[in-house]
């Protein structure tokens, strides 16, 4: 586990590549072409939104907590990120919003629930008998 000034690291690179892989498995889902710049374009609105959740909840205090941090996160990628999509004109119907509500939480969220029980398991490991 990295030292606890620079936590936040790990935890936004991981933010940051599972909302890419988001973007991607959406968009091959729809047989969208463009690759590279494709699933940029698919992806930033909830870039943004995610980076709004990191400064609201000031989650680079506690990076990998479920709450507030990853909840606030997982928020803003989805709300601000539908917003932001509506306002440049890509699609926002209800059966994405439910996708997306559901595929980010479960990557999101699932992220530091699996790094939970990772240092859970680790730190038992750790006490003496």
């Amino acid at each position: 586990m990295p030292s606890p000034k620079r936590s936040w690291i790990p935890a936004a690179a991981g933010d940051l590549l599972l909302i890419l892989a988001f973007a991607a498995i959406g968009r091959d889902a729809h047989s969208r072409g463009d690759v590279i710049t494709g699933v940029f374009l698919t992806a930033w609105p909830f870039l943004a939104g995610a980076a709004a959740g990191w400064l609201a909840g000031r989650a680079w205090r506690k990076p990998f907590a479920l709450w507030p941090s990853g909840v606030v996160i997982w928020a803003g990628a989805l709300l601000v990120g539908m917003l932001l999509r509506a306002l440049t004109g890509q699609v926002v119907v209800l059966p994405f919003f439910i996708v997306a509500f559901a595929a980010l939480a479960a990557l999101l969220l699932g992220f530091r629930l699996v790094v939970a029980i990772a240092v859970r398991l680790y730190s038992r490991g750790r006490r003496p008998a």
